[in-house]
């Protein structure tokens, strides 16, 4: 060995660089934690993901990929220089990698703060996905938020734009609350999560109002995203009664 790498170094080549694992998908939970959002909504959120990514439909389809696994992180995003890694790029491949996944998620302290800077969440998102050691069929950039208002940071559209340029899907949760004192009431933020945030192959929109209705949208979201085969561009979850 010692003798091939002095070979390597006379002659002027270079060892090949490691290759990175090749997985189904590259996914960035980018999730919103500014200041609109408390810390029972936090907890909320967290759980749902993490009741998503342990769910048996999910596991079964992952598990039905032509790599059978995939990697995700979870991101918490407030203001321009609040974007905090709450669970680091970890490989899904079954149910024992899913509930170390979870339980991380479910533990983790907070982080993010500030009002919003939805540019900077997505540059940094692009940016974990461009910079990590897996190579996926697909990558995407899985964002939630309660408003399209973007206060501060990198330009929504630049960003928007960057990552759509390097082949990133970015998938929209619009967490609705229209009638939240501090909340944007007087938008329709579906339509604008279409316009102005999501792109790319079959980006999608799902939508959530409430307690179980988010649980049930961040299944269906992720379940689309796993299979890669949204049935229409918008997607909605009924309310639940």
């Amino acid at each position: 060995m010692l003798r091939a790498l002095v070979i390597f170094a006379l002659f002027g080549f270079s060892l090949p660089a490691t290759a990175q694992e090749r997985v189904d998908l590259e996914l960035v939970f980018l999730q919103d934690a500014s200041r609109s959002i408390d810390d029972v909504e936090i907890k909320l959120q967290r759980e749902g993901y993490a009741a998503a990514i342990t769910h048996p439909d999910v596991l079964d389809t992952i598990l039905g990929g032509y790599y059978r696994r995939i990697v995700v992180t979870y991101v918490e995003w407030g203001d321009e220089t609040s974007q905090e890694i709450v669970v680091p790029w970890t490989i899904i491949d079954g149910p024992k990698a899913a509930a170390s996944f979870a339980q991380k998620l479910r533990t983790a302290p907070r982080l993010a703060s500030g009002p919003n800077a939805i540019g900077s969440a997505i540059a940094k998102g692009h940016d974990l996905i461009e910079g990590n050691a897996y190579k996926g069929t697909r990558k995407v950039i899985d964002f939630s938020g309660d408003s399209s208002y973007s206060g501060g940071g990198i330009y929504v559209h630049e960003a928007r734009a960057a990552a759509l340029a390097d082949g990133i899907i970015i998938n929209g949760l619009a967490i609705l609350c229209r009638d939240c004192s501090g909340r944007p009431a007087d938008i329709d933020l579906e339509l604008a999560f279409e316009t102005m945030i999501i792109g790319g192959p079959g980006s999608f929109v799902v939508t959530a109002d409430g307690n179980t209705s988010f649980s049930k949208a961040v299944l269906r979201k992720l379940l689309l995203e796993v299979a890669a085969a949204p049935t229409e561009r918008t997607a909605r979850v009924v309310p639940a009664d």
